[in-house]
């Protein structure tokens, strides 16, 4: 069995040829001339979000003379598994029901979920194989030297790659070729993978989108240019989704999306009065209006995403009798998204991301008072002071909607301590925001399953308008709704512990560790 044991860039001038370089003087081993060549097309594919890469998988489409091959493999370079995928190339973006049933679509299930796998990175690749000959002549490995084009996301040259596999029976000695080969001016470390060298061709680097709000915020700086920073990078992760939200490339898009929006709009409310006066007032209702244009759409993505789970806690009816109630939610969604692609094509939209940008860049030059950190301090501890108020003023009497509110105050206590959350310590930050998720999905359950039992007694009254509800349909519904019921119980009976765990001594005290590191 044949095993690549080591990779090499070759760092020559422009132009020069690799042959040159990788002669041997005085070696005992000689490369001879290339026997093989060919061209290949490559095509590296993970998610917009960067899932396979961030799991230490790299997903590789090659195709040449009319055939083409998927390869996954791990962070050291080991083949996991691989699909032969027939005459021609796949199309792509695509979900994983592109790939045929089997190994590789196992292996990346678990990592891409809903997510589409799309191009991020394209070159073709001149290849040329040569043998490495020991003193007897004999071949003990084989040097692949390959030249890479990149054309996608950009066009440029990668520095010529070097392979070195060893044959059966000769690894010892192509263990000691390749210390020399090591050794070769020129020669240098190729362990990078192949896409992490055709993007750095190019001025790219895999894994350069995340939905998080990676800013480096410092304490003595204004709140108004952090504020603006925070928020830029909302903007830019909201700008980044639009293209293939417009597009239905796949659910996570929208998702993204509006959660920048509704980031947005709790810093304009939580923080909006560290902006210059009447900013904050001037952008507040249209970030509504694009919080309201996404909800339609999202709330169908929830449906339709959930449906295989719904169908199959079914006891009483059949999968088979609640497929309509699929079609009405398919036929729905269609007609929302007109309505959302419109809004995202429209010129409001356009002057919206224009202006606010423009409004965020004047803002990042402003040098007023107070810092950042004084701010954090202030906000955070409102922010506590209020999920605390509100949490023990719940009883086992308390009507839903007090849940509810419960639920924002506790969204606006997370969304700040993010915004701020290079201020502290990592572990400290992860520490405090521990039991407030938890709170946090506790009252998500306890409201999520109220709505939903709701919007599905609107969906059967529709369904029933346009007689596209048979009884059997309307029973498994109904059935569906009472789940739902059951569910939304459980999460009241949790409420109590949830709260109490985070109203605990312990974990005041890490929140007030917090303010307390930014108030200083």
């Amino acid at each position: 069995m044949q095993s690549v044991l080591r990779q090499f860039v070759v760092n020559g001038d422009d132009g020069a040829e690799p042959g040159e370089v990788l002669k041997l003087p005085g070696s005992a081993f000689a490369i001879s001339e290339a026997a093989r060549s060919g061209s290949l097309r490559r095509l590296w594919l993970d998610t917009f979000d960067w899932r396979l890469y961030r799991s230490g998988l790299t997903l590789e489409q090659i195709s040449s003379r009319g055939s083409t091959d998927l390869t996954l493999t791990g962070r050291d370079g080991a083949i996991l598994a691989a699909d032969h995928g027939g005459n021609g190339p796949l199309k792509w973006p695509g979900g994983l029901d592109v790939l045929p049933l089997g190994p590789l679509r196992d292996q990346l299930g678990p990592v891409v979920g809903v997510r589409a796998l799309l191009p991020v990175a394209r070159a073709v690749s001149s290849v040329r194989e040569s043998r490495v000959l020991n003193s007897d002549d004999k071949t003990i490995a084989r040097i692949t030297v390959d030249r890479m084009a990149v054309t996608y996301p950009a066009a440029g040259s990668a520095p010529p790659r070097v392979a070195v596999t060893a044959l059966r029976g000769y690894q010892p000695q192509a263990l000691r070729m390749v210390e020399q080969l090591a050794a070769v001016p020129g020669v240098g470390d190729g362990s990078a993978s192949g896409l992490e060298v055709a993007l750095a061709a190019v001025g790219r680097r895999p894994g350069d989108y995340s939905g998080k709000i990676n800013v480096r915020l410092t304490p003595r700086m204004p709140a108004s240019a952090a504020m603006a920073m925070v928020l830029t990078a909302l903007l830019d992760t909201l700008e980044a989704n639009v293209n293939g939200t417009v597009r239905d490339i796949d659910t996570e898009f929208l998702h993204d999306l509006r959660i920048a929006v509704r980031r947005t709009r709790s810093a304009l409310k939580l923080a909006g009065d560290a902006l210059p006066d009447g900013v904050a007032g001037r952008f507040r209702p249209e970030f509504k209006w694009l919080g309201d244009l996404t909800t339609p759409t999202r709330d169908l993505d929830v449906y339709l995403l959930g449906f295989p789970d719904m169908a199959a806690s079914l006891v009483a009816a059949t999968a088979e009798e609640l497929e309509p109630f699929h079609d009405y939610l398919r036929r729905s969604r269609v007609a929302e998204r007109r309505v959302l692609v419109r809004g995202l094509r429209s010129a409001r939209f356009a002057r919206l991301s224009v202006q606010w940008r423009e409004a965020l860049t004047a803002t990042a030059a402003a040098r007023t008072r107070p810092s950042v950190a004084r701010l954090a301090a202030s906000r955070i501890a409102r922010a506590h002071r209020r999920v605390l108020r509100d949490g023990n003023a719940i009883t086992a009497t308390s009507p839903p909607e007090s849940l509810h509110e419960l639920r924002k105050r506790c969204k606006e206590l997370r969304y700040l301590l993010e915004f701020f959350g290079s201020l502290y310590d990592p572990g400290e930050q992860w520490r405090a925001v521990r039991e407030l998720k938890a709170l946090q999905d506790c009252l998500g359950e306890f409201q999520d399953t109220q709505v939903q039992h709701e919007e599905l007694r609107t969906f059967a009254d529709q369904m029933m308008a346009e007689r596209a509800a048979p009884a059997a349909t309307l029973l498994a519904m109904g059935e569906i709704a009472a789940g739902l019921i059951t569910r939304q119980r459980q999460a009241r009976n949790e409420f109590a512990g949830r709260f109490r765990d985070f109203a605990s001594p312990a974990s005041q005290d890490r929140i007030r560790t917090l303010i307390g590191i930014a108030a200083a």
